[in-house]
């Protein structure tokens, strides 16, 4: 049987460990400050101990750019504490209009912006967040060690990197990467073909999820596709016969791959944060492992 760890996981080959799921903060901001510490408290109480920023995080509900880190940092101003429980992700290079930025000036300031807004000393884990055409891997990999040896960021990742750009930085870094953030779920499954969890497990580099529900799609009510429909119908039988939420057997599915999957949530739901945990008392043969995803890509399996 298949059956998430709840082992705290070390990223990549750094010397951090984390908590197999973690927190993502994209809908974090527009809130209060209590508000958004109980959401924190919530996730440090079921053992999360990975929260995942980004600079653009708030622009996508309807605030500005900057606002979850500037919340972020209101809260640990508040309580100072907390700052050592924690492992602060946050990436950069995403530039309203442009829209992608991965220049050597542009990736200091960035790093430079998102420590003062979230009022911290030094980002534990720096992702480029999206892949920019225009950026040479070897300028962008000069930059991230300068800061690295600044003591700004410890330590680095990519987010949305095919495998062929994963390659172009890494060739040009004097130290390994420890992360990659892609999209993953039941519904988005393409990364177990696309070479990007093989070359995780080739270099030991620890794989980040986002979106791992499918942006709530294996939520909805009569879906008219057929393969989020099957989906739904197998993941709710499995969730049934184990006495979980269809979100427990979902995040499951992610966090048993090989790989070492760490599953980004992102609800703002403090009960849903508490209940994300049910993940870990899911155990999944390798026939049920199977069945969903056969039934989310409509096809069998050779």
């Amino acid at each position: 049987m298949l059956k998430p760890s709840q082992t705290p996981q070390r990223l990549g080959k750094s010397s951090l460990s984390v908590f197999p799921l973690a927190y993502g903060m994209w809908r974090f901001a527009g809130t209060s400050v209590s508000e958004a510490e109980a959401k924190i408290q919530a996730a440090l109480d079921v053992g999360i101990t990975l929260f995942d920023q980004a600079d653009v995080y708030g622009c996508d509900g309807g605030g500005q750019f900057g606002d979850s880190e500037e919340l972020f940092g209101a809260v640990l101003t508040a309580n100072p504490q907390l700052r050592d429980k924690m492992t602060i992700a946050s990436k950069g290079g995403i530039v309203l209009g442009v829209p992608y930025d991965s220049s050597p000036e542009y990736l200091r300031t960035a790093v430079e912006n998102s420590l003062r807004r979230m009022k911290i000393d030094v980002i534990d884990l720096y992702q480029i967040h999206r892949p920019d055409f225009l950026g040479h891997p070897e300028k962008i990999a000069k930059v991230l060690t300068e800061l690295r040896d600044e003591g700004k960021i410890k330590e680095v990742g990519v987010s949305n990197y095919t495998v062929s750009q994963f390659s172009a930085l890494e060739a040009h870094l004097p130290f390994p990467i420890a992360t990659r953030q892609p999209e993953f779920s039941c519904l988005q499954h393409s990364i177990l073909r696309n070479g990007i969890l093989d070359q995780c497990l080739e270099k030991g580099v620890t794989p980040l999820a986002w979106s791992p529900l499918a942006g709530g799609s294996l939520f909805e009510q009569e879906p008219t596709d057929e393969k989020v429909r099957n989906t739904q119908q197998v993941l709710q039988r499995i969730a049934s016969e184990q006495n979980v939420s269809v979100s427990a057997v979902a995040l499951a599915w992610t966090m048993v791959h090989p790989s070492g999957v760490i599953t980004i949530i992102g609800t703002q739901n403090i009960s849903r944060i508490r209940e994300s945990v049910d993940a870990f008392s899911v155990s999944l043969s390798r026939t049920e492992w199977n069945e969903i995803l056969v039934a989310a890509q409509g096809y069998p399996l050779p």
